[in-house]
This record gives C-alpha cells, structure tokens and sequence, in this order.
C-alpha cells in the first residue's frame, strides 16, 4: 500500500495558478500510474488527469486540457498538477491517488480502479 499526501491548495483568483504536489511513500511510488480527481460541493468526484509510470502518457479531461499539465518525479517520490489560468468553476477539492501501472489504459479516468488515495486539498478560484 502506498500512502499519498496532498498539498499546495489554497485560495486564488480567476486567472491566476497554483500547483499542487502529490508525496508518496510506503510502496514503490515508481510502479503506479497516478490520477488527480477533484469534487466539487453536491457534485460527483471527476477525472482531472492522470500519468503512467514513467511520466510518457498523460490524459487530461476535456475541460481542463490545455490548462492544467500533470507530471511526476519518481526519484523524489512526488507527483504535480500545475494548474493555470484557473476558473472559479475549478473550485474543489483534489485528490491524487495511485493504481498499478499494468493496466493503465484501461478505465484510467474511473476513480473505481485506482487503489489509494490522499485525503485531498481544497482549491478554491473566485471571481
């Protein structure tokens, strides 16, 4: 089991960016595929975009591509979601979480087969 851990949410204004950083520890972070959800208040949790193991294949969903950019340092154990350009419609809360990078093409954007998650991080964009 890997533990994951999120941070740098925070309070922005429309346009503006902020990144996020997923720590991982406990298993070898350097064997998952990593995905970053996001929930909004009386919404369902969403797809945000997700990575394989070597940082070679992103996917992105449609409303924050060309936006946001995933990436991850395996030596370091971490993964990032810059996010720019950000709107007050981005406001919730972030989730990384992590699942075995051998079947990372299938069903990567359903947050049901992705094992471990952190305990998630508050965006908020106001306008």
């Amino acid at each position: 089991q890997v533990q994951l851990v999120e941070s740098g949410g925070g309070l922005v204004q429309a346009g503006g960016s902020l990144r996020l950083s997923c720590a991982a520890s406990g298993r070898t972070f350097s064997s998952y595929a990593m995905g970053w959800f996001r929930q909004a208040p009386g919404k369902e949790r969403e797809f945000v975009a997700c990575i394989n193991w070597s940082g070679g294949s992103t996917d992105y969903a449609d409303s924050v591509k060309g936006r946001f950019t995933i990436s991850r340092d395996n030596a370091k154990n971490t993964g990032h979601l810059q996010m720019n350009s950000l709107k007050p419609e981005d406001t919730a809360v972030y989730y990384c979480a992590v699942r075995s990078d051998t079947y990372y093409r299938i069903g990567r954007r359903w947050d049901k087969n992705y094992n471990s998650w952190g305990q998630g991080t508050q965006v908020t964009v106001s306008s």
